[in-house]
């Protein structure tokens, strides 16, 4: 727990370094770029797609023509937006994830190691080839997941558990693989995941609640959809901020149990005597 809250703080410290605030408007330009390109081009013809797919139920046209009886006349042109941007959300938290883990994480861990691990040897225990593998399939893992689970969502509390355990193992997964890529061997890289596991989930699963923090505003732009422009770039500075927080914990947490551990592995060193008296003998 100790190790933990030292490498919380830390990493929210850094958060206010000025290197860190400027990489996170690299990918926030990014993902900016895309979904407002996507929003220009495919919005409406999905909107259409929902709303087409809402009529045909035919349950749900009653209830919404009920409700309309009781004086919200607006719900039937909320709602289809409403969904749409509920159902990109997954999306983006990824696609930021992995813009933060490819732009962000290398520098971040290289800031950390420099100013607090400067004497830890790196032994390049992966390559950007296998790190780019690794969080894809870990990030096509945690969409089947995404999408196996949607019914279950429909379960008042399972909707406050499933998607932030999904997102935050898939922050594990990717963060804690990045922040020891260079400096660990794979041998100590699986070692650290063997001892540190639930340790390192939890960062993930805590940083997943963080993640969910930028709901309120996907909320307010279903309800003020006119808003999305400027509503959605918020939203994905937000997460950038989220994930190059976890990111920093990640790197904390990770290099101080590498270094504990080659610390453990050394042989003990000998006394001045013992070391004296084994010269004489040679």
């Amino acid at each position: 727990m100790n190790k933990l809250l030292d490498s919380f703080w830390r990493a929210a410290m850094y958060c206010l370094h000025p290197r860190v605030i400027a990489l996170s408007f690299l990918p926030l330009i990014i993902m900016a770029a895309i979904s407002l390109a996507l929003a220009y081009f495919f919005w409406n013809d999905a909107l259409t797609g929902v709303r087409a797919g809402l009529d045909s139920y035919e349950l749900l046209g009653s209830m919404v023509r009920w409700l309309e009886g009781l004086g919200l006349g607006d719900l039937r042109v909320v709602l289809a937006p409403t969904i749409l941007l509920f159902l990109t959300i997954p999306l983006i938290v990824m696609a930021s994830l992995l813009f933060v883990a490819l732009l962000m994480t290398p520098t971040m861990v290289a800031l950390v190691a420099e100013r607090r691990f400067p004497a830890l040897e790196r032994k390049k225990g992966g390559s950007l080839l296998a790190s780019l593998f690794w969080s894809l399939s870990s990030t096509l893992l945690a969409a089947i997941a995404l999408l196996v689970s949607i019914p279950l969502w429909l379960i008042p509390p399972l909707i406050l558990i499933l998607p932030p355990l999904i997102w935050g193992w898939l922050t594990y997964r990717v963060m804690s693989y990045d922040a020891l890529v260079d400096h660990a061997s794979a041998e100590e890289r699986r070692e650290i995941f063997r001892r540190h596991r639930s340790s390192l989930l939890g960062i993930g699963v805590l940083s997943g609640y963080l993640g969910a923090a930028p709901s309120l505003i996907w909320a307010s732009g279903a309800m003020f959809v006119a808003m999305a422009p400027i509503l959605v770039p918020v939203a994905i500075w937000i997460y950038t901020l989220g994930f190059a927080f976890s990111s920093l914990w990640f790197a904390h947490y990770c290099l101080a149990a590498l270094e504990q551990l080659r610390k453990q592995n050394m042989p003990p060193a000998l006394d001045q005597p013992a070391q004296a008296a084994i010269e004489s003998i040679a």
